[in-house]
């Protein structure tokens, strides 16, 4: 599907290029090795420019205790709409996340209580009529920097009437002051995931003309408010939102998924081993519950959830398999006289009648050596080769961690309540730029809300 689409969009890259060759100075044409420039995402968005501007979008953000973040976080996104148009919801915050908010110059709230994000987000929408002012609404997180192209690329594929979400592109914030070299790790791996995934896999899936996608990230995604109301944001028993919504989405068939990786976001990724395993568990529980809320229905999002849960639930066994097949292959080595044990004897016999050591090399260490090679030729960031080798514990731990939630998903009943992982202050340098954007989006079009 990937391949597909790429071939699709390719073409009609190729020919807008060749047109505007000859009306367009050279400074101004995108240029980039995926297929994220911003040529190939406007031709897979409506073609034209955006129906709305800036000024007719909502940024809403959920904060709790996010003092060291938000301000730089508020910065970015008021630089690109009219702080008018910037909500905070505090949500059980017990720091200066609203004081900060105040500072800042938006429209601040504070819920009632600690309902967690998605009951703040609902409260936030309602309470601040968001769906009667504005035709579509962001949704950030605090902890999230955007791009200043974000808009100049995500609000053209609008112009279809049938996508309903756009969905933003993820970069790790890896130059933060203090990381450690484990924490340089964790983050590192995070942006090997995010640029495998969405390039090789959502780029496939918001295909328009094959569109099924798992999940709208809630970090820096949009949402045509018209599709909100029938949302439902909040159900009981989920410890997150953005896989519920998406659901949501293609299961009422609310409208299709958007997505362009010139719509670049930054946030911060766990820099330690215990809040980099508490979201990932959060992460894993979120989609098992969300997947046990939802019931399979003979459409195109169903057969590309069963497909893409094989996928999971396979490799992460066979991930988890991993260290004991090699403890297996390596008891010779370890234990002379392995073929005489009652039990490890005839399992080592079994286990190297189908896998050597060779084709563990082969078929699993080179394969993700050679992704990593890919990303970090891709991005140009040497970094990924440093850490390169111990990229497959993690994904070992990450595996497990799916395994371990699938269970808790039929057997636990979550509040959605949240805990902020470790902060750290953004570094004082400014978003990496993503390709290059022709033209402005222009700051007010279509009619009013």
């Amino acid at each position: 599907m990937g391949l597909l689409r790429r071939i699709s969009t390719s073409c009609a890259a190729f020919y807008d290029r060749v047109t505007r060759r000859i009306r367009t100075p050279f400074s101004l044409r995108g240029s980039g090795c995926f297929p994220g420039d911003t040529d190939v995402g406007r031709t897979r968005g409506a073609g034209g420019d955006p129906p709305f501007g800036t000024d007719r979008v909502a940024v809403l953000m959920a904060a709790h205790n996010e003092e060291l973040v938000i301000t730089d976080s508020l910065e970015s996104v008021t630089e690109l709409v009219p702080r008018a148009n910037v909500y905070v919801v505090s949500d059980g915050s017990t720091d200066r996340t609203v004081e900060l908010a105040e500072q800042a110059g938006v429209n601040v709230i504070s819920t009632w209580s600690n309902v967690g994000k998605a009951g703040a987000l609902q409260q936030a929408i309602e309470r601040f009529h968001l769906v009667e002012h504005y035709p579509a609404v962001l949704l950030l997180d605090a902890d999230t920097r955007l791009d200043s192209n974000y808009f100049r690329a995500a609000l053209p594929l609008f112009g279809d009437p049938r996508v309903a979400a756009v969905a933003g592109f993820v970069r790790t914030d890896w130059d933060r002051s203090g990381l450690s070299p484990l924490g340089r790790l964790l983050v590192c791996h995070r942006q090997r995931i995010y640029a495998l995934s969405q390039y090789l896999l959502k780029f496939g899936q918001t295909w328009l003309r094959c569109n099924a996608t798992h999940i709208v990230p809630g970090f820096a995604s949009m949402y045509r408010t018209e599709v909100l109301p029938h949302i439902e944001m909040n159900p009981p028993g989920l410890v997150i939102e953005d896989f519920n919504m998406t659901f949501e989405v293609y299961q009422k068939r609310l409208g299709k998924v958007g997505f362009t990786p010139a719509a670049v976001a930054v946030t911060q990724d766990p820099d330690n081993l215990r809040d980099y395993v508490r979201q990932t568990k959060r992460w894993a529980l979120g989609l098992w519950q969300t997947v046990r809320r939802h019931r399979p229905r003979t459409n195109l999002f169903t057969c590309m959830l069963l497909l893409l849960l094989t996928e999971l639930l396979t490799s992460s066994l066979l991930m988890i398999a991993l260290p004991l097949v090699l403890l297996l292959l390596l008891l010779p080595l370890l234990l002379p006289g392995t073929p005489e044990l009652v039990v490890l004897g005839p399992l080592h016999e079994a286990v190297s009648g189908y896998v050597s050591l060779f084709s563990l090399l082969l078929g699993v260490v080179v394969v993700d050596l050679s992704l990593t090679l890919l990303v970090a030729l891709a991005l140009r960031k040497p970094r990924f080769l440093v850490f390169g080798a111990f990229f497959l514990f993690l994904r070992i731990l990450d595996a497990a961690l799916s395994l371990y939630t699938l269970p808790l998903a039929w057997l636990t009943r979550s509040t959605g309540r949240w805990r902020s992982p470790g902060r750290r202050a953004p570094a004082p340098s400014p978003v990496e730029p993503s390709p290059s954007v022709e033209a402005d989006v222009p700051t007010s079009s279509g009619s009013g809300a």
